[in-house]
């Protein structure tokens, strides 16, 4: 898989355990009395990495990243059957075959997210 979209699934990741912690009160209450975790300490951890891994960023990747997620939250979908999990819109022949190795950074074409094939 290309490395810049390793980074982008990495950043999404994080991004839902954050979302988990600051917005799931039966989450955060897991965390803390279960596993003893400060919760406050673990998102400016997560903050932290975030803002590594986004360093890492090509400038133009970076820049597409932040905007689709500001404006559609995941940014990075997987491609299965040829459908883009996005949109859920059928991805172009040429595309889903370029997608399925996986070597450059593709985005859909109608809704613009980063898609890859699982393999």
């Amino acid at each position: 898989m290309h490395p810049q979209l390793e980074i982008l699934l990495q950043i999404q990741d994080l991004k839902a355990q954050r979302r988990d912690l600051t917005e799931v009160e039966s989450e955060r209450k897991v965390e803390e009395e279960e596993f003893r975790i400060d919760t406050e300490q673990a998102i400016r951890s997560i903050d932290e990495k975030i803002a590594e891994l986004e360093a890492e960023l090509t400038p133009s990747v970076r820049s597409r990243y932040e905007r689709i997620s500001r404006d559609r939250g995941r940014a990075v979908v997987p491609v299965i059957n040829g459908i883009c999990y996005g949109c859920f819109v059928s991805i172009p022949t040429a595309l889903a075959s370029d997608v399925r190795r996986n070597d450059e950074v593709r985005h859909c074409d109608h809704c613009g997210r980063f898609i890859y094939v699982m393999s």
